[in-house]
């Protein structure tokens, strides 16, 4: 025979709280169950009957309704159980970030993780955690260009604006150039590594066929992208402005004789 629950006595005031909370949809799912095993608890229900109606355990029955006794309503919700102290604080942070700033040791060029647990004393795993939480990457490397041109500002504006509101019955042109590009010629496949994986294999040696020029001018409202390679025996200066002649008289006759064609690139230093 199961044994009966304790008497749990609720004064008027906590049933008539402890129904609201049931109704309230906001409450979460496990702060409701534990009101209804109160509420049947004071119905003088068993335990058995009690956890099998709420689809609990006796033992968890038993918590709750103890935790009531004691502590009222506001033992139904859960406490919070104070975890370890954080290893890592903000004076973890502090000493890595600094330490960057300094100059790597004698015969390395930049910090790594390895480096910085030997300087620091902590654990190599949590510096590279922290260095993934910021987004830093130590190895990974960008390049930039800085203009020294006094009117660059002008200049990039009056380019940027035509591809921001381009002229009415304007054609915009977007033109560059590589030149002395290498025509490599090797072998090309798939080649299976030292740890059983299919990769893209590349011959190491290979067979140069001479260097060539390319140019391309892509028009902005089509997306249609012109080009042109040209032999390095020609002066650069003078293929690219070929090619922006082979462009101007591909474009319709319309665009040719009614309309202004305005030409933008990375080239500035050809007229």
């Amino acid at each position: 025979m199961s044994r009966l629950a304790r008497q749990v006595e609720c004064s008027d005031e906590d049933k008539a709280m402890l129904n609201a909370m049931l109704r309230d949809r906001k409450l979460p799912v496990s702060l409701k169950k534990r009101v209804s095993i109160i509420l049947d608890c004071s119905g003088g229900m068993s335990v058995k009957n009690v956890a099998t109606k709420n689809y609990t355990s006796e033992p968890t029955v038993i918590k709750w309704k103890n935790r009531f006794l004691e502590s009222g309503i506001s033992g139904l919700y859960a406490k919070s159980i104070p975890g370890r102290p954080p290893r890592y604080t903000e004076e973890f942070r502090n000493r890595i970030f600094d330490t960057l700033e300094k100059k790597p040791p004698a015969g390395f060029n930049q910090w790594n993780g390895t480096l910085l647990a030997q300087e620091t004393g902590y654990s190599k795993d949590a510096i590279w955690r922290l260095l993934r939480k910021q987004r830093i990457c130590l190895q990974r490397k960008r390049s930039w260009c800085v203009s020294t041109d006094p009117e660059f500002t002008v200049k990039a504006a009056d380019i940027v604006g035509l591809y921001i509101a381009p002229p009415e019955n304007a054609i915009v042109i977007c033109v560059d150039e590589k030149p002395n590009i290498q025509i490599i010629e090797r072998k090309i496949g798939y080649t299976v590594s030292s740890d059983k994986k299919l990769v893209h294999g590349l011959e190491s040696t290979y067979k140069r066929h001479g260097t060539r020029n390319l140019f391309a001018a892509l028009e902005v409202a089509t997306g249609l992208i012109h080009t042109c390679v040209t032999e390095c025996s020609q002066k650069t200066k003078k293929g690219f402005l070929a090619f922006l002649e082979e462009v101007l008289c591909g474009l319709p006759k319309t665009a040719n004789s009614h309309s202004k064609c305005k030409v933008s690139g990375a080239s500035p230093n050809f007229s």
